[in-house]
């Protein structure tokens, strides 16, 4: 297994399958599932895309002009793309907005496996995109996980 996060260069092999962790980060508020769900992909042949920033700087400008900021969201963008698997978690105590347009963006490509549990703000939009869009659907983490896992 391999681990890409920004702002390393998205440098998957040709003909590895990448998993793209989409989810709540909202730095205090989600708990670093993606640590979690990075160690149940550590006996895996993938290639691990982590969003998560290990030194996010919440100063920076969101704005296109501001090229950190620019630079994380295009990784993220290319990320998507490139990944075969992205494994989607809506933690409850977060908004996840970012995720929330990730979800629409990607709905239709059948690489999407969504966690989302009781008590997420949006949980309703959430399972009306996923059942709309052939999604599959997870309310529990340990569910969600061995979803991800069986698409890897």
């Amino acid at each position: 297994m391999e681990i890409h996060k920004p702002p390393s260069p998205l440098a998957v092999p040709a003909g590895a399958r990448a998993v793209f962790l989409a989810g709540s980060i909202e730095q205090g508020a989600a708990d670093d599932w993606q640590a979690a769900l990075t160690a149940a992909l550590a006996d895996r042949d993938v290639v691990v895309l982590n969003p998560r920033r290990d030194e996010w700087d919440a100063s920076w400008r969101q704005s296109i002009d501001e090229p950190r900021f620019r630079g994380q969201v295009e990784w993220e963008l290319d990320g998507l793309e490139r990944a075969d698997v992205i494994a989607m978690w809506f933690a409850p105590a977060t908004r996840a907005p970012i995720t929330l347009l990730e979800l629409g963006l990607h709905a239709r490509e059948g690489k999407l496996v969504v966690g989302c549990p009781d008590g997420f703000w949006r949980k309703g939009n959430v399972e009306i995109v996923c059942a709309r869009f052939g999604v599959p659907l997870h309310a529990t983490w340990e569910t969600f996980v061995a979803a991800v896992l069986a698409r890897v």
